[in-house]
């Protein structure tokens, strides 16, 4: 199973658009899809059209009281599953304060999974896991850098975007180096983007001449792409969270939908890349 975490400290960014359409367009290219709804507000869980705490297991549950990952997980189509999020999730921090291995919790529950792990006798396993990080990086996201192996980051392009960007990969290489040897950044996707504006292009120039750079590349990193796809800002995507439909099923005829049917291709083709790293880290 490849994993994969949306994850950017700023809020606002498209993140969890993101999180829901890139989950969605992958199961619709055939791939078996969990999408992980790590944020207390429960932006994705909302987005699919399950009301937060309609589930009596969510991902709270899973971290705190030990409940298998399976018991949070629910069918939104025959590729897609997503493991529900509740506002409790906002207590992870001070209640697993005390508890050792707590940035391990997820990966343990990953690992457990049958359909995670590729070993289900009943139900088809899992070929993709897609989470939906907090606007943050505390103990949540650090749970889900420790146990996928790629962090993909939406970007707004914005100057003080590419200050999140530092930062980020700063976390990127503490994980790597301390906690999880196989993460690494799989790249950048520009979102809210204005082709006509000049800072839009200037940043997006600015982010891909930083990933071809060759000075003080770190290896979590060194491998990292700005995605060709533009997510162009749209209307359409800010309306379906509102009817509890992905873009696909929302405007499957406006650009929303069309830029996210070409990011997941490109994720897809990523995976030859993806392996190579994860056979170097082995």
């Amino acid at each position: 199973m490849r994993s994969i975490a949306v994850a950017n400290q700023k809020g606002g960014v498209g993140k969890t658009t993101t999180s829901v359409n890139l989950a969605v367009g992958l199961s619709r290219a055939g791939q078996r899809v969990c999408l992980v709804d790590l944020d207390p507000q429960s932006h994705t869980t909302l987005h699919l059209g399950i009301a937060p705490g309609s589930h009596p297991v969510s991902g709270y549950d899973v971290l705190v009281f030990d409940a298998p990952l399976a018991e949070a997980c629910v069918d939104v189509s025959e590729n897609l599953s997503v493991i529900v999020s509740h506002i409790d999730l906002s207590a992870v921090d001070v209640t697993l304060a005390g508890r050792n291995g707590r940035e391990r919790i997820l990966r343990e529950k990953i690992e457990a999974d049958s359909r995670c792990a590729g070993t289900s006798d009943t139900d088809r396993p899992f070929d993709y896991m897609v989470i939906d990080c907090p606007p943050s990086l505390g103990l949540l996201s650090l749970n889900a850098m420790a146990a996928v192996d790629e962090v993909l980051l939406p970007l707004q392009p914005h100057f003080l975007a590419l200050h999140g960007l530092s930062k980020l990969l700063e976390t990127i290489e503490l994980i790597s180096e301390q906690i999880n040897p196989r993460l690494s950044l799989l790249g950048v996707v520009l979102c809210m983007f204005e082709s006509g504006t000049r800072l839009a292009t200037e940043v997006g120039r600015d982010v891909q001449s930083f990933f071809e750079a060759g000075e003080s590349r770190h290896s979590s990193w060194s491998e990292a792409r700005l995605f060709e796809s533009r997510i162009r800002r749209n209307i359409r995507l800010a309306e379906a969270p509102s009817f509890g439909q992905s873009i696909f099923e929302y405007a499957p005829d406006s650009h929303g939908a069309s830029d996210y049917e070409s990011l997941a291709k490109e994720v897809l083709s990523s995976a030859v890349v993806s392996q190579k790293h994860l056979r170097h880290v082995a």
